[in-house]
């Protein structure tokens, strides 16, 4: 269930496929609660997050994963390099527990929240949660359907808030949605009249469930970046994941536990081939949002690619069917080079086993196995 000011929001009683979302989402952007909220975090100043022994403890989430900490061990949890994905954190309030993932596909929503609650605590507790992320994308066309003309939005976000929307407010759970910063409240225009998001990262205090704009460093999108990057889109072929956001994080034990994805070897001349292409080839092939990406969009894009790949059509399918938001950081050199040199996942994930990392004195991460 969901709920508003603590009052549970309600649609108009249609049961239609897609219907309920659609009209819960519009319901949420036009309440003034959720909008003055929305106004608020747009005004926060924007926090730069590094690593290092004297930077707040956080746990970093990339596009299709999600992580559940606990408030005594992770001060900040977050995520960034969002354009058309969105952003869901989740709270208790009576134990801090916080789970955060990086929602970039209708089809994974149902079964990334049902990963997320699990580790969150009592279900008779209201949870706190905050959507942020996602733009106006949309444009709309007018189809003809028996006889009768339609207007249909497409874009990457609107239905990713309509799916998310739609399964909160079916759950048991009582979800108190405190941060709605979606869409039309998360949109600007450049000069060049593009459409764009406004906040593209956040985190949250663990500890006072306050959530701000933010951006990481390099260094801080940690550990495995590379490896991690890669399982985003690998990760749309692999079986085992269907359905399911990718598991980064154990709560228990505190270590990061990169569960295993597999990849066929053709993905070398995929990223070989992407490699060849110029920046603007790049940025129109590996974005869902060309016009919205940052700057550095095709340097990261170059820094994942100098290792595996079929044609470049191919590329395109895999990158937009499996993935919302295919951001700077996902499709870059280093990434391309990995896939490259180790066409063989298994080169990666031996025996498909996680990669595990151990928290180092320095505020780093050590690999163990």
């Amino acid at each position: 269930m969901l709920l508003v000011d603590g009052e549970p929001v309600s649609s108009a009683g249609s049961s239609s496929t897609g219907s309920i979302g659609r009209e819960l989402v519009a319901a949420l952007m036009r309440n003034p609660g959720l909008c003055a909220a929305s106004d608020r975090l747009r005004a926060a100043p924007e926090r730069r997050i590094s690593s290092g022994h004297e930077e707040p403890r956080h746990v970093y989430v990339f596009q299709r994963e999600y992580a559940t900490v606990d408030p005594a061990r992770v001060e900040l949890v977050g995520t960034d390099e969002m354009t058309t994905c969105v952003g869901v954190v989740i709270r208790n309030t009576e134990t801090g527990m916080t789970s955060i993932s990086h929602m970039d596909f209708p089809k994974i929503v149902e079964g990334g929240l049902r990963q997320m609650l699990e580790l969150l605590g009592d279900d008779n507790t209201p949870f706190d949660v905050h959507l942020i992320g996602g733009f106006d994308d949309a444009s709309t066309k007018v189809v003809h359907s028996s006889g009768r003309k339609h207007k249909v939005q497409e874009g990457y976000s609107h239905p990713l808030c309509c799916k998310i929307v739609e399964a909160l407010h079916k759950s048991q759970q009582q979800f108190h949605l405190r941060s709605f910063c979606v869409l039309g409240n998360n949109t600007m225009t450049d000069s060049y009249g593009n459409a764009r998001p406004i906040i593209g990262g956040f985190v949250m205090q663990t500890s006072s469930g306050v959530v701000i704009p933010a951006s990481f460093d390099m260094a801080s999108r940690c550990p495995d970046e590379i490896v991690r990057r890669i399982r985003v889109s690998v990760s749309s072929y692999d079986p085992s994941w269907k359905g399911r956001l990718l598991e980064t994080y154990d709560t228990h034990s505190d270590i990061f536990k990169i569960a295993p994805a597999c990849w066929m070897p053709n993905w070398a001349e995929i990223a070989s081939s992407l490699n060849q292409l110029s920046d603007s080839e790049v940025l129109l092939q590996c974005s869902t949002s060309p016009a919205a990406e940052p700057p550095h969009f095709v340097e990261t894009e170059r820094r994942m690619t100098k290792g595996s790949s079929p044609t470049t059509g191919q590329w395109d399918n895999r990158l937009t069917i499996g993935a919302c938001c295919p951001t700077v950081g996902q499709w870059d050199n280093r990434i391309w080079k990995y896939l490259i040199e180790n066409p063989d996942w298994e080169d990666t994930f031996p025996n498909y086993k996680p990669r595990i990392f151990h928290s180092t004195v320095d505020g780093r991460w050590s690999r163990h196995s």
